[in-house]
């Protein structure tokens, strides 16, 4: 055995060519390689998409439980019959699902009411490395904020993504525990039900 690879090496020595040639022929593994050149971007692009799915998920749940019970601010429901910031918090997360942490500390309701647009400022959502508060106690009631009928009202809510962290490969996370901020807006000229 040892003289036939002699001879093929003393072959090779001969002919750079011919070694080439029967080198550039061999083909086996290159599926192999051809996978670990495309299967690993494939693969994080799948992911990617999965984790911007989730956060378009939340986003838009968010968006729907924040239109939802602004409704009843809208309609005077909640000045007449006297809603809490916790019940309105509450009725988001209703119609929200499952899928958002409704715990005090996760989200943040920001309500703001003016006679004209010109008269509300938006508030962020972030401040410094936290959420902004969102001012008030939870058993205020919302027409503090809201005003009366034939109001401009701005409802602002904030979330603490913390799926985020991990994910954070996406670099969605703009606070300092990697978590990212989800925000929803209603605006709309409360009805004259007075």
């Amino acid at each position: 055995m040892t003289t036939k690879l002699s001879a093929i090496n003393q072959t090779n020595r001969k002919s750079p060519r011919r070694f080439l040639k029967r080198w550039g022929q061999d083909t086996s593994g290159t599926t192999a390689i051809e996978f670990a050149i495309v299967g690993v971007p494939f693969i994080g692009f799948c992911f990617a998409v999965i984790g911007y799915g989730f956060y378009f998920f939340t986003n838009t749940a968010l968006e729907f439980g924040v239109e939802t019970a602004s409704r009843k601010i809208r309609t005077g429901q909640a000045q007449t019959n006297a809603i809490t910031r916790d019940a309105f918090r509450n009725e988001i997360c209703a119609a929200a699902g499952t899928f958002i942490d409704c715990s005090s500390s996760k989200l943040k309701i920001h309500i703001q009411s003016a006679a004209s647009w010109a008269g509300i400022a938006p508030t962020p959502c972030q401040t410094g490395n936290g959420l902004t508060d969102s001012g008030g106690a939870g058993s205020d009631p919302v027409s503090g904020a809201s005003g009366g009928a034939r109001q401009a009202v701005l409802v602002t809510a904030c979330y603490e993504w913390t799926l985020a962290q991990t994910l954070p490969f996406l670099f969605l996370g703009q606070l300092d525990n990697g978590s990212a901020i989800v925000q929803a807006v209603a605006t709309f000229r409360t009805e004259p039900y007075q």
